[in-house]
């Protein structure tokens, strides 16, 4: 089902941008021009602008869908009771690495014992 969903989610993205890239520019950013839309208060009604319109309704139905869907599947779990149930490690693994000696994790200075370039034999 979640599949299926996905699938008409993205074809509807598709065409969206689709839709979307073939309507006129009306020029001048945010609306502000191309005549009767900014006069009347009212955008004319075209067919690709109800199809725009339906398009994104049906996108907005395809993503709360598939986020019902996830939020169903992943209901009752917690990513620490994930965490609880891995296996222990086993016993012939080797240990992490320590941490260096020393009680500063900052690099070591030119006063320091050690040297800072180890010198070549």
């Amino acid at each position: 089902m979640e599949n299926v969903v996905l699938i008409i989610h993205l074809l509807l993205a598709l065409a969206l941008i689709g839709i979307v890239l073939m309507q006129r520019s009306e020029g001048g950013g945010l609306g502000m021009g191309g005549g009767g839309g900014a006069i009347s208060g009212r955008a004319a009604a075209t067919a690709l602008g109800k199809a725009t319109w339906f398009l994104a309704a049906a996108f907005i139905v395809t993503s709360l869908t598939l986020t019902v869907i996830a939020a169903e599947k992943s209901a009752g779990s917690s990513v620490l009771d994930r965490i609880g149930n891995q296996p222990s490690r086993k016993a012939d693994a080797p240990a992490a690495p320590a941490l260096p000696a020393g009680d500063s994790l900052l690099p070591p200075t030119a006063g320091d014992d050690a040297p800072l370039v180890p010198k070549a034999d």
